[in-house]
């Protein structure tokens, strides 16, 4: 199996309301065994990073337009003349919004979709070849 990874450090903003929000220094990782997969972590003062991961098709799609529903939505927004986009996440434990600068997460992708074009993901999951492995007993 490919063991390669695309990580990027960034800081992101928790949104506590529409004029205040608070620096989350934060990692975006990408696994090429994990094709589908984006895993965003999250360094907060608990002393224990909180981990979010969720399909790389939304946060590409959330880059250039409002996509998700549930658990996780992305969408294109402006802070003051920066581009950001926008992360609504939900889980039993709370509800965060956070702001991420849209140039870092657009250059991170673009490595995640050289490492694994859009429509070959399947192929990286060796499903075929573990399928041809059972039928062949």
């Amino acid at each position: 199996m490919d063991t390669t990874v695309v990580e990027r450090e960034l800081e992101l903003r928790l949104v506590l309301a529409p004029d205040h929000s608070v620096p989350i220094p934060a990692r975006l990782t990408y696994l090429v065994d994990d094709p589908y997969a984006v895993h965003i972590t999250f360094h907060i003062d608990s002393g224990h990073p909180v981990d979010w991961t969720f399909a790389r098709g939304l946060l590409v799609e959330g880059v250039f337009r409002p996509c998700g529903q549930g658990d996780v939505r992305v969408w294109p927004s402006k802070s003051g003349a920066r581009s950001v986009v926008l992360m609504a996440l939900s889980s039993p434990d709370g509800e965060a919004l956070l702001e991420a600068p849209t140039a870092q997460v657009s250059a991170w992708l673009e490595q995640t979709l050289l490492a694994v074009p859009p429509g070959t993901e399947a192929d990286r999951l060796g499903l075929d070849d573990g399928l041809a492995e059972l039928l062949a007993r």
